[in-house]
């Protein structure tokens, strides 16, 4: 890594090399598995840094200085999986603390706040945090901790990280952001102000669906503290092969991110220009009220896009869902290949309908991640399908 006086080293360079060196004992280039769950001791309590594996291993500690660098943080705290990283953070509250979130988020995320910590007297409010007015009113004496995920899940809303910060900095309420979908490739929360910084590293970061994590990145030294505590107490954290898993895929994000916006642009283009399509979501579109926060705090507006058939029949969306032959049909998202979804029926099912619909999440939506495959391939899938209409 650069010293202080040296230039920072951009993110390709960042996601092959930050938080790695060769192994000391062998040279070896990657970073190796330590599939061990002790250390040796030369003396009671006295070790080389690591002494138990829930609590540190070299894999982990490896990925978590890679993604801490890519998002700009001192710290990088790795989980066993997104929501896992999630329940870290929500845990650190007390009953009768509130907690402001998206009306537009991940099913889990929701299902986590009011189902599972709600019996605990944790408070909740959902709002549309695309209007800052929203976010305003929400807020009480007893709010300290502001969920944001932007862009938002599945409706590709955005969020101004910046304003929302600093409101909530003035009532000393924390501020999280869900940058799953944007990556630190395209967005990093720290810089525009917020405290936290999660990621289901499962998706984009890992990016080949083949191994499930999360991660918290901060530069918040009590943060770091409380995290770090709930590793080694509660040990939601992931195995050495999981971490070796991630590594690798984050050397290829850099690269894999600019395709996957590259294709949704693509096909967004023959979204917007088909008959069958009613409406379309993504932050891209200089039409969408968002555009101008998307293109201040993104470097590129990402590879999800949703959208709404002209003909809105739940029939029509299940034949589109269950037709297509390069987009699976599946939960998840941010692999190289392309995936469709269902998000009332799949990933926010847990979202009761009523709240649902009111966020603007309707029966018939269609979620699709768009991977690096050839454009033109994954355009002639969703055509072949949508002319069957």
């Amino acid at each position: 890594m650069p010293s202080e006086t040296e230039k920072p080293l951009g993110p390709g360079t960042l996601a092959v090399h930050a938080g790695q060196s060769p192994d000391p004992t062998t040279g070896a280039v990657m970073t190796p598995i330590y599939q061990t769950s002790t250390y040796v001791q030369t003396a009671p309590g006295v070790h080389s840094g690591n002494e138990y594996a829930r609590v540190t291993n070299p894999t982990r500690t490896a990925l978590e200085g890679n993604i801490a660098a890519l998002e700009g943080a001192a710290h990088g705290i790795c989980f066993a999986s997104g929501v896992a990283a999630t329940d870290a953070i929500v845990k650190c509250l007390r009953p009768g603390d509130h907690v402001v979130a998206s009306n537009d988020l991940y099913g889990g995320t929701y299902r986590l706040i009011r189902e599972v910590f709600g019996p605990f007297g944790i408070q909740s409010s959902f709002v549309d945090m695309s209007d800052p007015e929203n976010v305003e009113q929400a807020i009480t004496q007893a709010t300290k901790l502001l969920w944001i995920e932007t862009p938002t899940n599945p409706l590709l809303r955005v969020v101004d990280i910046v304003r929302l910060s600093e409101m909530a900095h003035v009532h000393d309420i924390t501020v999280a952001v869900d940058n799953t979908f944007a990556t630190p490739i395209l967005q990093q929360p720290l810089a525009l102000g917020a405290d936290l910084v999660v990621h289901s590293t499962t998706k984009y970061i890992g990016g080949h669906s083949d191994v499930i994590g999360g991660v918290v990145c901060t530069s918040d030294e009590e943060w770091d503290e409380k995290l770090r505590f709930l590793v080694k107490s509660a040990g939601a954290v992931p195995g050495p092969m999981d971490c070796f898993l991630t590594l690798r895929g984050i050397k290829t994000l850099h690269l894999r991110m600019q395709r996957h916006c590259e294709n949704a642009r693509e096909v967004v283009a023959y979204l917007e220009d088909n008959p069958r399509v009613a409406c379309v979501y993504y932050p891209g579109l200089e039409r969408s009220a968002g555009y101008d926060i998307a293109r201040r705090q993104m470097s590129d507006f990402g590879g999800m896009v949703s959208f709404l058939l002209t003909d809105d029949r739940i029939e029509s969306a299940m034949k589109v869902l269950s037709g297509t032959k390069l987009f699976l049909l599946a939960e998840s998202l941010g692999g190289v290949e392309s995936l469709i979804n269902h998000p009332a029926s799949m990933t926010h099912a847990s979202i009761p309908r009523d709240e649902r619909i009111a966020a603007g999440l309707e029966d018939g939506l269609i979620r699709l991640s768009v991977g690096v495959e050839d454009a033109e391939d994954l355009i002639a899938d969703l055509d072949r399908i949508l002319s069957s209409l």
